[in-house]
């Protein structure tokens, strides 16, 4: 569930501190925002309660297991089968992510492969899946910018 209540200037610090020490306690958090262990145990259960903190796994590089192939596939799809589609994307272990878009096609899935072989069969496994009509492969040739939040956080905070 996503909160509709955007995090305030205090949260965003929380949230920054947390983002730098993963595993940081609720005291060290606490001393590094300046904040009260009890209040900032109270807000990272707030924040966790609405959605905004929706994962303590950390990131794990697939190339480090394997994968260092990195694709986007759109999907069109046909409409009425959008939620069997998904739930079929969700049982391929290489898949990543799915989104719904909107625009021409309805999916873009984010999925790894151990080389060029390994996308041609999971690209294969992908449009014969039911439901699945067209699907356009994109390889990633380098990360540019990764996955980030804090810039967004810093403005928030006013850092």
């Amino acid at each position: 569930m996503r909160s509709a209540d955007p995090v305030d200037a205090t949260d965003a610090r929380l949230l920054l501190a947390l983002a730098e020490s993963p595993r940081a306690t609720v005291l060290a958090l606490a001393e590094r925002v300046g904040l009260s262990r009890n209040t900032v145990q109270a807000r990272l259960a707030a924040l966790e309660a609405r959605g905004v903190l929706t994962s303590f796994e950390r990131r794990i590089d697939p190339a480090a297991l394997g994968y260092p192939l990195t694709a986007f596939v759109t999907v069109q799809v046909t409409q009425r089968m959008l939620a069997e589609v998904a739930d079929a994307l969700d049982r391929v272990p290489e898949v990543v992510e799915v989104l719904g878009i909107s625009g021409q096609t309805d999916l873009l899935v984010q999925l790894v492969a151990r080389d060029a072989d390994d996308l041609y069969r999971i690209s294969g496994q992908l449009l014969a899946t039911a439901g699945v009509e067209r699907t356009t492969t994109s390889l990633v040739m380098r990360t540019l910018v990764g996955h980030r939040v804090a810039p967004l956080l810093e403005r928030i905070a006013r850092l």
